[in-house]
C-alpha cells in the first residue's frame, strides 16, 4: 500500500496567536487538547491552507496575521510550511500573504520550491475539514454546502479547483463589464462561453461525486444515512440534454440574461447557484428540519463515506481536520467514529478541550496539549 497522506512537519510563522511554531509529527492520527482559545483550530486552519481556496475559517489573509494583545497588527505577514508525506513521497509545501500585494489579499504558494498557483494544492493533498462553524450547514445559504461539496469533488478531480477559479473569474469580469453599460459583445460573449463550457464541467464533476456519495452513505450502519442530490439550473440541464448541448444552452441563457444581470449586478444564473440537498435516510426529513445533534451525525456520515470512497479509489485517504468534533457525540458515537477512522488509516487532526474524550485513541494517536500559542507532547503517545 502507498503511503498514507500526512504532514509529519509544520512550520508557523506570524499565523494568529503564533509567533513561531515547529511541530514535528508521525504519520497517525493527532490530537490537540487545550483551553478555548489556545490556538488548536488555528493549528487546524494553517493546515487547510495547504489545500485550495481560504481555509477553514474562510478569513481574509490580512486577518490571519499575527496580533499582539494591543490589537495593532503584528510583524506579518503570516506564512506556513509543511513537510508532507504522499503517495509519491516526500513534498514540501509553503504558502503566506504576499504583502507586497496591492489590496495584501493574495497568496503566494510553493510546491517543491518552485512557484505554484493555490488550483495546484489539489495536487500534493486532500484535506477535508468539519468544523463547529459548520452545524450551520444546512440551516444557511447554499454557499456553504456548494464549497463543502466543491472540496470533496477535489478528492477525485485535482483539475475542479481550476475550473472553479476560472469560472469564478470570467464571472466577475462579465459582472464588471454588464455594470460599465458599454462592453464589446465580442468579449461579453467570449467570458460567457467560457464560463457555460467551466459551469457544465464543474456541475458534471458534482453529479459524479453526489452519486458515489449518496451509494456510499448506505453503506453507514452506525450514524445516519444521508439522501443526497443536486437542485439547480445547469443541473437540470444535464437531466434533460448531453453535456455540450447543455453548454449551448447555457451560453444562450447568460446572453440573454445580460440586461437583467447588469440590472442586479450579480449573474442570476449558473454553477454558482447551484444547491446540495441532503436528508435523513430514516425519515426522510431535510436535514434542515433535523435536530443538531442529527445534523452533526448526518455530516460526519458524509466525511466517512467521501474518506472510504477515497481510499478505495487511489488508495490514499485525506487528511481529516476534526475540529471539536467527539464533544457533539455521546459515547456510542464517538467510540464508532475512532472505530472508522482507525479503518482508514488515515492522519486525523482532532481538538478538544477534555482529554478524557479521546482515551479510546491511547497508543494510537499523538497527544499534544496546546496552551498560549505552545504545545507540549504528552508522554507515552
Amino acid at each position: 500500500m502507498p503511503l498514507r497522506p500526512a504532514v509529519t512537519r509544520l512550520v508557523l510563522t506570524d499565523f494568529r496567536n503564533y509567533a513561531s511554531l515547529r511541530l514535528e509529527t508521525e504519520a497517525r492520527p493527532v490530537v490537540l487538547t487545550g483551553a478555548n482559545g489556545a490556538g488548536k483550530t488555528n493549528l487546524l486552519e494553517a493546515l487547510s491552507f495547504l489545500a485550495p481556496g481560504r481555509g477553514l475559517r474562510r478569513a481574509k489573509l490580512t486577518e490571519v496575521d499575527r496580533c499582539p494583545v494591543s490589537g495593532r497588527t503584528g510583524a506579518g505577514p503570516w506564512t506556513v510550511a509543511a513537510r508532507i508525506e504522499t503517495a509519491r513521497g516526500e513534498s514540501q509545501i509553503g504558502t503566506g500573504r504576499d504583502a507586497a500585494s496591492a489590496s495584501g489579499e493574495r497568496c503566494l504558494v510553493r510546491i517543491d520550491g518552485a512557484k505554484a498557483t493555490q488550483a495546484e494544492l489539489a495536487g500534493p493533498v486532500h484535506v477535508v475539514w468539519l468544523t463547529p462553524q459548520m452545524d450551520r450547514l444546512f440551516l444557511e445559504g447554499s454557499g456553504g454546502r456548494r464549497r463543502f461539496l466543491d472540496r470533496l469533488v477535489l478528492g477525485f478531480d485535482a483539475g475542479h479547483a481550476a475550473r472553479l477559479a476560472a469560472y469564478e473569474k470570467a464571472m466577475q469580469e462579465r459582472g464588471r463589464l454588464l455594470a460599465e453599460g458599454a462592453a464589446d459583445p465580442g468579449w461579453l460573449a467570449a467570458l460567457e462561453d467560457g464560463m457555460a463550457a467551466d459551469a457544465v464541467a464543474i456541475e458534471a464533476a458534482r453529479r459524479d461525486m453526489v452519486v458515489r456519495l449518496d451509494a456510499a452513505c448506505a453503506e453507514e450502519r452506525v450514524f445516519p444515512r444521508a439522501l443526497l442530490a443536486l437542485s439547480g439550473e445547469v443541473s437540470a440541464l444535464l437531466d434533460a440534454m448531453p453535456a455540450l448541448a447543455a453548454e449551448d444552452e447555457l451560453r444562450r441563457r447568460f446572453e440573454g440574461a445580460r440586461r437583467r444581470d447588469a440590472e442586479a449586478g450579480v449573474t442570476t444564473q449558473g454553477a454558482h447557484r447551484t444547491d446540495w440537498v441532503v436528508r435523513h435516510g430514516t425519515n426522510g426529513m431535510a436535514a434542515a428540519s433535523c435536530s443538531t445533534g442529527e445534523q452533526k451525525a448526518l455530516l460526519i456520515a458524509i466525511v466517512l463515506a467521501h474518506a472510504r470512497l477515497r481510499r478505495a479509489a487511489s488508495g490514499t485517504p485525506p487528511i481529516l481536520l476534526l475540529d471539536e468534533v467527539a464533544a457533539h457525540l455521546d459515547a456510542a458515537r464517538r467510540t464508532a467514529l475512532f472505530a472508522a477512522l482507525a479503518a482508514l488509516d488515515a492522519q486525523v487532526w482532532l481538538t478538544g478541550t477534555d482529554p478524557a474524550l479521546f482515551a479510546d485513541l491511547a497508543g494510537v494517536a499523538q497527544f499534544f496539549t496546546v496552551a498560549d500559542a505552545a504545545l507540549r507532547a504528552e508522554r507515552g503517545t
